[in-house]
């Protein structure tokens, strides 16, 4: 079972570690004396015109952009250089971004705007750093089930505890993977972000999988899940509690969704067999995804859980795996149609990138 260890950097963020099997002290304190108190100016605004949220972070900015790999701030601490996580080593570390688009501090110093039409909250949420390894190259895909594994009780960990909290609306678990995304530390990792708002593409989800069980009686994502099994063309891979197919209105180029065929809410409610069958499986299609071009595949794999405190009993569990590459060389760029009217218009065939990532269509 999963062990974990609790401590605080100097400046009083929380980091969290994991390990696949207890015994072993992680708490080496922080030995940042001049670590200067983080400030946070997050503010959510309104947007009325089209009822969604926008997060005002200016103080972000500042935060730290493509180290050199002597310099990262993601590796373990030694002699001479100090970093995020002050152990000597580590499996899975979680501590709170210093960066933050989102603090539970932010209501100290973000005003309030009441005056119609503008209206405004201090964006209380949380932001958090997950290392996957301790090690500075490699990717996730090349973990192995036991760390994959120390990684998803981490992810349900925190789903559980952020969820939790009555500012959080919303828990989203996710990893942005190459330059072409925008990363800016090679190191392998992802984030939490606590959201004090559901976000506009799961609120529509949510409403939408409410209205149908209310008609119904079941569950949607269930209901597609059994319609791609018995289709089969777009089906990627199967285990025994997970399936792994390409949606029928995929917007990018390769759009995975991982779902498991119990019908659960989030992933603090996967149990233990289902954690260890998902480990291989989502190992298995991220080694799909690197192994459609001839270098490393650059993907946003993001959890698509129940909202924290409503429609927990209408959601169903996925996972999103995609890429902006949509051949050799060349990107999927959001132009016109999908940046200005959100229109997806997808270069690929789901079906064609479904046989590609089996391995079956190489052209």
């Amino acid at each position: 079972m999963t062990s974990r260890q609790t401590t605080r950097l100097a400046d009083g963020r929380e980091l969290i570690y994991f390990d696949a099997a207890p015994g072993i002290d992680r708490t080496t304190p922080d030995r940042r004396t001049d670590l200067p108190a983080t400030s946070t100016t997050s503010q959510v605004r309104w947007d009325p015109l089209f009822h969604t949220h926008t997060v005002i972070a200016d103080h972000r900015q500042t935060r730290t952009y493509r180290p050199p790999a002597d310099l990262c701030p993601l590796c373990p601490s030694r002699n001479g250089m100090q970093t995020e996580i002050p152990a000597p080593d580590y499996e899975v570390a979680v501590f709170e971004n210093r960066f933050p688009a989102f603090s539970l501090q932010a209501a100290e110093t973000v005003p309030i705007v009441t005056e119609a039409p503008f209206r405004s909250a201090p964006g209380l949420g949380r932001c958090e750093v997950v290392c996957f390894t301790s090690e500075h190259t490699g990717s996730f895909s090349s973990l192995t089930p036991r760390q994959a594994r120390t990684v998803i009780d981490a992810w349900a960990d925190r789903t559980q505890d952020l969820g939790s909290r009555p500012s959080i609306a919303y828990v989203f678990c996710f990893e942005n993977r190459g330059e072409e995304i925008g990363v800016t530390l090679t190191h392998p990792h992802g984030q939490i972000y606590g959201y004090p708002f559901i976000p506009p593409r799961f609120f529509n989800a949510a409403q939408t999988s409410r209205r149908y069980r209310q008609r119904t009686g079941d569950c949607l994502q269930c209901v597609l899940l059994r319609a791609e099994l018995a289709e089969g063309k777009r089906i990627v891979a199967t285990s025994e509690r997970w399936v792994a197919y390409v949606p029928f209105a995929a917007r990018w180029p390769y759009e995975v969704r991982i779902v498991p065929l119990a019908h659960v809410p989030d992933l603090s409610a996967v149990g233990d067999a289902e954690r260890a069958d998902l480990a291989d499986m989502y190992l298995d299609v991220l080694r799909r995804f690197d192994g459609l071009f001839d270098t490393p595949t650059p993907y946003i794999a993001s959890w698509q859980q129940a909202p924290s405190h409503d429609h927990r009993d209408d959601w169903h569990l996925a996972a999103e795996v995609l890429t902006i590459r949509r051949a050799p060389g060349k990107l999927k760029h959001l132009a016109g149609s999908e940046s200005a009217a959100a229109v997806w218009i997808n270069d690929v065939s789901p079906e064609t990138a479904a046989a590609r990532l089996r391995g079956e269509d190489s052209s």
